[in-house]
């Protein structure tokens, strides 16, 4: 750790240094605000229809824009900076937009969606509002949403969206260096993350199999339109899951001319190009390579990863009806060794080596009906994995070569059925036609409950087909009042064909035109892993889907514009959940397996369902959007409960039990060109299993205390400064990033020395600083 902490003094005094030139004579070429154009489309909010003669304008500047018969607009002449943009249409709640970059360079491309409302309410809804409180509400209950410069800025954050949203209310996450999601005591294998319409088991380079972490995500920041996650209660679109639903929405490219920008983050260099095609389309475009491999040299690691990655969206228009658009993102990457020493083939032993190419495409139809709209997306998703774990003599200890392709075809349809009465249906197929699995592991680090050695080994493949469909009713009946009911069918035919049902119920009450009261309640239903099912010869038979029964209650409060407060309660019960057959005490509860001679990975074990669990607690959470104060800002808190019973039928400590949760982001816009944001994470530390110290088993886990013990308090405070320049009318933004200001050395579970043959503890490095650059042209 000396080593590492001197280099990364070194990184801080060439952070400062580097600050100091750039912010220093660019100054001066800094005067002049400049102009930019925002362009962009209203829509109805349930049937996207375009809204004509929606008036648009910039809050505080002269840009004003009305929406023409396919519900576009452009604003020109508008100030560079961070802008609000206000909506207002007759008939219509008017909305606030804010946080919306305007460059020189590029247009900024928006899309913005307005809910009818009755005529005679027009006058108690006039005022717009960022968090709109007239029913039905915007988003479902326990669901935040965050918009792009939300998403870019957050301090901390390392350009990674999963990390960026990590800070909603009931949400922690695993280590430092993860950006695995914990939410409201779940796995994080039990959130669905859905891009541009396409269910992604995993959208991180270096990712878990059979879970959705890893260390960075593979999404460029800059592609995000909008995040948005439900920690609970969402309704019965969303399914297969059981802990939390997270929507990415990628923008589209500006219409109005080619455009681009390169950047320069903390572990990577990029590029990006947008522009027209033609007049009826766009598309946007990006490459990004990792230098983690230089930064990891630097510090004298000897495990040097690196990655690429590329992403391509275009967009279609051909008629005012239809719409199509295409995505293409594919990733690769790969860890190698520096085994030039005893030390070096030591330290890297106890490294489990994930080397992945991946990729997921979508092609989309949307069709407007005259009360509607319809969307079709056939999507495909494939990974291959080769991971490898050797001991210090270079003998294997773990190999895996296994390819995950699953092909998708979805359809949903969204109808007004009549006055207050909105109807959603539809259904996915998903046909996985490449599942393939190669693997050994070592016995002694896959023994059974007496403490013999199992060592496994399958080739093997196979096929899953499954389907999901529901309906869904929203009834508006009164004016204060939304009922919402949903049926969720789920046919698993890789699991002996079971069919799973799941209802939905919420209630939503405006009690006041400022308050709103909510209630939900529902059965969530998801499938094992695919590579569970091959971890042992009986587990295709022994696995079915696991349930998780959730209620969620909560008032919403909106203060003055831009304001929000939020108190909810929650529990969650599981049933048929998998155990561990080897660990008895234990569920199956995987984040990232950094080590396989710890335990047991991926989850190749004899499993069965048969665990049970619950989640239960409470958040409080307060939201300041950026409007005409210059701050802005959020904080949550939240208290939990979780609890899993294995197969020996001893309730303990989930893995995931956070008691304590605390998260905050504040944030100040003095003027256009600076920008100033801390973020402070704090919560309890998560459980662990300690070692066994002595005799034959000594550095194995010990799951006779299973989740005895804890790690000490997390804790964790950041800072980020953005300055934007103009130059030659492109504009430069660059910022400095400070991690874990106050440089505390948070941990997590102990690891095994195997020469000292001891625990040692195992810590993250304490401040770390970074650098980013991003010119518009």
């Amino acid at each position: 750790m000396g080593y590492v902490g001197m280099a990364l003094q070194r990184i801080l005094v060439l952070a400062v240094a580097f600050a100091a030139l750039v912010f220093a004579p660019l100054t001066a070429q800094g005067q002049g605000q400049g102009t930019g154009v925002i362009t962009g489309r209203v829509l109805e909010a349930v049937t996207e229809a375009p809204v004509l003669g929606a008036t648009i304008r910039v809050v505080g500047q002269g840009a004003v824009a009305q929406s023409d018969s396919v519900g576009r607009f452009t604003l020109r002449g508008v100030a560079v900076g961070i802008v609000t943009v206000e909506v207002r249409r007759l008939g219509f709640a008017p909305v606030l937009r804010g946080d919306i970059a305007v460059s020189p360079a590029k247009p900024a491309e928006l899309t913005i969606t307005l809910r009818a409302i009755d005529v005679q309410l027009d006058a108690v809804t006039v005022r717009p509002e960022a968090f709109p409180a007239q029913m039905p509400a915007s988003t479902p209950v326990s669901t935040q949403r965050y918009d792009a410069e939300e998403v870019r800025r957050q301090p901390g954050a390392q350009e990674d969206v999963l990390r960026a949203i990590s800070i909603a209310p009931g949400v922690g996450v695993t280590s430092a260096a993860r950006n695995d999601i914990v939410v409201r005591g779940g796995a994080p294998f039990e959130n669905l993350f859905v891009v541009d319409n396409i269910e992604v088991p995993n959208i991180n380079h270096f990712g878990s199999q059979g879970s959705t972490g890893g260390p960075i995500s593979l999404i460029n920041i800059r592609f995000i339109e909008s995040a948005q996650l439900s920690a609970g209660g969402f309704g019965a679109r969303l399914g297969d899951r059981t802990s939390s639903a997270t929507t990415l929405t990628l923008r589209e490219g500006n219409r109005e001319r080619v455009a681009g920008e390169v950047n320069v983050a903390a572990s990577q260099v990029g590029a990006v190009l947008e522009g027209p095609l033609g007049s009826r389309g766009s598309f946007i475009a990006n490459v990004r390579q990792s230098y983690l491999d230089l930064l990891f040299k630097a510090i004298g690691l000897s495990f040097i990863p690196s990655y690429t990655d590329a992403t391509l969206k275009a967009t279609w228009r051909p008629t005012s009806r239809d719409a199509f658009s295409a995505l293409t993102i594919a990733a690769r990457g790969t860890i190698s060794f520096d085994n030039s020493s005893d030390s070096n083939r030591v330290d890297n032993s106890q490294v489990l080596a994930p080397t992945q190419d991946q990729y997921f495409s979508g092609l989309t139809w949307k069709r407007l009906l005259p009360r509607g709209v319809v969307t079709t997306t056939l999507g495909r998703t494939w990974t291959r994995y080769v991971t490898a774990q050797r001991d210090s003599l270079l003998s294997p200890i773990f190999e895996s070569r296994s390819t995950e392709g699953e092909n998708s075809l979805r359809t949903d349809v969204t109808m007004l059925a009549g006055k207050g009465l909105e109807l959603e249906t539809g259904t996915i197929f998903k046909y996985a036609s490449d599942l393939r699995y190669n693997a050994t592991l070592a016995g002694f680090t896959r023994r059974d409950p007496n403490g013999t050695p199992q060592p496994f080994g399958v080739d093997t493949s196979f096929t899953a087909l499954r389907n999901g469909s529901y309906v869904q009713a929203t009834w508006q009946w009164r004016p204060r009042l939304r009922l919402s009911g949903g049926l969720r069918g789920d046919w698993y035919g890789f699991l002996e064909n079971a069919v799973r049902v799941a209802p939905r119920l919420s209630v939503s009450a405006q009690v006041t035109p400022s308050t709103t009261v909510s209630l939900s309640g529902g059965r969530y239903w998801q499938a094992p892993s695919y590579i569970w099912l091959v971890g042992d010869a009986g587990n295709a038979s022994r696995l079915k889907p696991f349930r998780a029964d959730q209620v969620v209650a909560g008032v919403t409060r909106v203060i003055g514009s831009d304001l929000k407060v939020q108190l909810e309660v929650y529990g969650k019960r599981y049933g048929d959940y998998p155990a561990r057959i080897y660990r008895p005490q234990a569920v199956l509860s995987p984040s990232g397996f950094d080590d396989a001679t710890t335990d047991i990975p991926f989850g190749l074990e004899p499993l069965q369902s048969s665990g049970t669990g619950s989640a239960f607690g409470a958040e409080v959470f307060l939201q300041k959007k950026l409007g005409a104060s210059p701050f802005y800002g959020q904080l949550s808190a939240s208290v939990n409960r979780t609890r899993f019973t294995g197969i020996d039928g001893t309730a303990t400590r989930g893995a995931f039990d956070t008691p304590v949760l605390a998260n905050g982001v504040l944030g100040w816009r003095p003027n256009a060109r600076w920008e100033v944001a801390t973020r402070i994470r704090g919560s309890s530390g998560l459980p662990y299993t300690p070692f066994v110290l002595n005799g034959n088993l000594a550095g194995t886990l010990d799951f006779a205390r299973y989740n005895a013990e804890r790690v000490p308090l997390f804790f964790a405070a950041d800072v980020r400064v953005d300055r934007r320049f103009l130059l030659w009318n492109r504009q430069l933004i660059a910022f400095l990033d400070l991690q874990n200001i106050t440089n505390r050395e948070n941990s997590t579970a102990p690891q095994w020395n195997p020469r000292l043959r001891r625990p040692e503890p195992n810590e993250s490095i304490g401040l770390l600083p970074s650098i980013g650059l991003n010119f518009e042209f």
